[in-house]
């Protein structure tokens, strides 16, 4: 089972549900396994997707499993480091 999420490109609160219920599955079946969140498509991101990389790192960490992007480029790589994400998460 793979242990990646495709992030769309426009991250925000309307894609919630879809991506807690993907995590939430990757953490039930693959406990301890590195969750990669695919920024390759993202070309924006606000306040409510930080937030849901946030619950996302707490939830991973419960579950002794790592949170890691992969691909961002442009803008949204630039949010990410302005708001420290590279010192929560793996960016690479």
């Amino acid at each position: 089972m793979s242990t990646t999420i495709v992030i769309p490109e426009r991250f925000d609160f309307s894609f919630h549900r879809a991506f807690t219920d993907q995590y939430n599955k990757l953490l039930e079946e693959n406990a301890g396994a590195t969750i990669t969140l695919d920024f390759s498509r993202v070309m924006y991101l606000d306040s409510a997707a930080l937030g849901m990389i946030v619950l996302l790192q707490k939830r991973a960490k419960a579950s002794n499993s790592d949170v890691e992007i992969v691909s961002a480029n442009g803008t949204a790589l630039e949010v990410l480091e302005i708001a420290n994400f590279d010192k929560m998460v793996k960016i690479r």
